[in-house]
């Protein structure tokens, strides 16, 4: 089962890294905010142990815009502010637990397990636009249930897109989701969305991702159309 670690403290990641595998779960660790949101956004968590004082983007920000993108992974703020205001607005942008430092590792693994038990219970979300599905957990694409490999890219790419199909999405919001850490040119969206094109549209003789000239692009169920 893997977990992602998101802290700026590189001691204390690597002591829960060490711990955390003790106990039997794979984990990864990135170091600020935006590492944080494109590995929560493009692996397959169980779960994400989350600080709030983070270089880049806080983690206040990165739980709120996983909670937009109906990103439903557990997430446990592990941090040293412990203002009732702080964890009151933890809570309120998505996350699930809170836990102060320094705190116990009993009651750390405990409460992992807990969000683990929880998470069990919910179906892992797929995101469907016509025949064109999304299994977020797995990170498999299906057109008329043929698999289609994307690169991660590709898929952040999509995933967005599918979140919101139908409405016209930007460049720049397609930058921020898939290249948080990279350069913002528009023309890594243009490619994406060409080979995209190539993969689910034109392999099935469809024609379900749109330009929206001035804006961006848009996914629509194009049957209709048939």
């Amino acid at each position: 089962m893997r977990i992602l670690v998101v802290e700026d403290e590189v001691d204390l990641a690597r002591t829960l890294h060490t711990g955390l595998t003790a106990e039997g779960y794979s984990v990864d660790l990135a170091h600020d905010g935006r590492q944080g949101l494109w590995m929560a956004r493009t692996g397959e968590y169980a779960l994400v142990v989350l600080d709030l004082m983070l270089p880049g983007l806080n983690g206040y920000k990165v739980c709120a815009q996983l909670r937009r993108e109906n990103n439903a992974t557990p997430i446990l703020v592990l941090t040293a502010k412990d203002g009732e205001w702080d964890q009151a607005e933890a809570l309120d942008t998505g996350a699930d637990d809170y836990l102060v430092k320094p705190f116990s590792y009993v009651v750390l693994v405990a409460r992992l397990r807990a969000l683990v038990r929880r998470a069990a219970t919910a179906a892992p979300p797929v995101l469907a636009v016509g025949d064109l599905s999304l299994d977020v957990a797995g990170r498999v694409c299906r057109r008329a249930g043929a698999r289609v490999e994307l690169t991660p890219r590709e898929f952040a790419v999509l995933e967005l897109l599918a979140r919101r199909a139908g409405q016209a999405v930007s460049k720049t919001d397609l930058l921020y989701h898939a290249w948080p850490d990279e350069a913002q040119d528009p023309n890594l969206v243009e490619a994406r969305v060409s080979a995209l094109r190539k993969k689910v549209d034109a392999a099935f003789h469809r024609q379900s991702l749109q330009t929206v000239r001035g804006t961006g692009y848009r996914l629509v169920d194009d049957r209709e159309r048939d």
